[in-house]
């Protein structure tokens, strides 16, 4: 942990006060994230990482869902590859049922927000991983290549996922036109939708931190959002009332999406996430 002194010192570098509080919170996987407290009163949320750390593309990436959506997310102070500072949203609540139906409602609003081609104009983060995004008109190539095989070749260069079952991902990638279909237009996504990263106070959910934007099939979202148990039934049927979904989601769908979210765990962590791709591929033939 960096020294409390040298990041204040760091913080008013960076936004020309001076911190009179930092409180060390949790979370944080590329940088170490801190509770502020200016001298007028202001709290504010400060990430701080060694150089790399890529803080300035997420908050571009914050700014943008700003500018592009009514998502609520932090408002970004400060941006630049080793900080990050940001306005304090409040947290600590519990997700129940109205939650749920709210976060339905915001998500599905998102999703609403549409553009010419999938990917996104600029390459983004995934849990502080690499995410390629060049802009495609379809979907399915997209998926296949800059998601599934691209995060099962990191994976592999990693040594955390065996080279055989490698080409079974890309195996599969040359068959997702047997379950998957274009989607009608490009939506913008959130992008790494686990609990952690929604926020809730007061039975209402005050914000979305942490984004890995880029323009998708919904569906991918929608399925990341089950693969932790981030919302369940309710928000799914607020989410059907605005924006229906297709037969199959659920039975088929959801688990061919989640293989990327996987994956990405399988780079960055190894371990049992192995067996949950393996078992995918299994159940598709692969």
């Amino acid at each position: 942990m960096i020294a409390r002194d040298a990041v204040l010192d760091r913080l008013q570098a960076a936004i020309g006060r001076r911190p009179t509080d930092v409180r060390p919170l949790a979370g944080g996987s590329v940088a170490e994230v801190y509770a502020l407290t200016l001298p007028d009163k202001t709290e504010l949320v400060a990430k701080v990482g060694a150089p790399g750390a890529k803080l300035a593309l997420e908050g571009w990436m914050l700014r943008t869902l700003k500018e592009r959506s009514e998502l609520p997310v932090p408002a970004v102070v400060h941006a630049t590859d080793t900080i990050l500072v940001m306005e304090k949203l409040p947290g600590g609540g519990s997700i129940d049922g109205r939650a749920e139906r709210q976060a339905a409602e915001l998500i599905a609003a998102l999703h609403g927000v549409s553009a010419p081609a999938f990917g996104l104009e600029r390459d983004t983060l995934i849990g502080g991983l690499h995410q390629p995004n060049p802009e495609s008109k379809r979907w399915l190539p997209f998926f296949r290549d800059q998601r599934l095989v691209y995060m099962a070749q990191e994976a592999e260069r990693a040594g955390r996922l065996p080279a055989a079952i490698g080409k079974r991902v890309e195996t599969l990638g040359g068959r997702l036109d047997e379950w998957l279909e274009e989607p009608a237009r490009p939506a913008l996504i959130h992008g790494d939708l686990w609990g952690g990263n929604v926020l809730a106070a007061g039975g209402r959910i005050s914000g979305f931190i942490d984004p890995a934007i880029y323009y998708a099939d919904p569906e991918i979202e929608l399925a990341f959002s089950t693969l932790f148990g981030t919302f369940g039934a309710a928000f799914f049927r607020r989410y059907c009332e605005l924006r229906p979904l297709r037969a199959g989601f659920f039975e088929e769908r959801r688990d061919l999406y989640n293989l990327y979210p996987l994956l990405v765990h399988v780079r960055l962590f190894g371990g049992g996430y192995v067996g949950q791709v393996e078992a995918i591929l299994r159940r598709f033939g692969c």
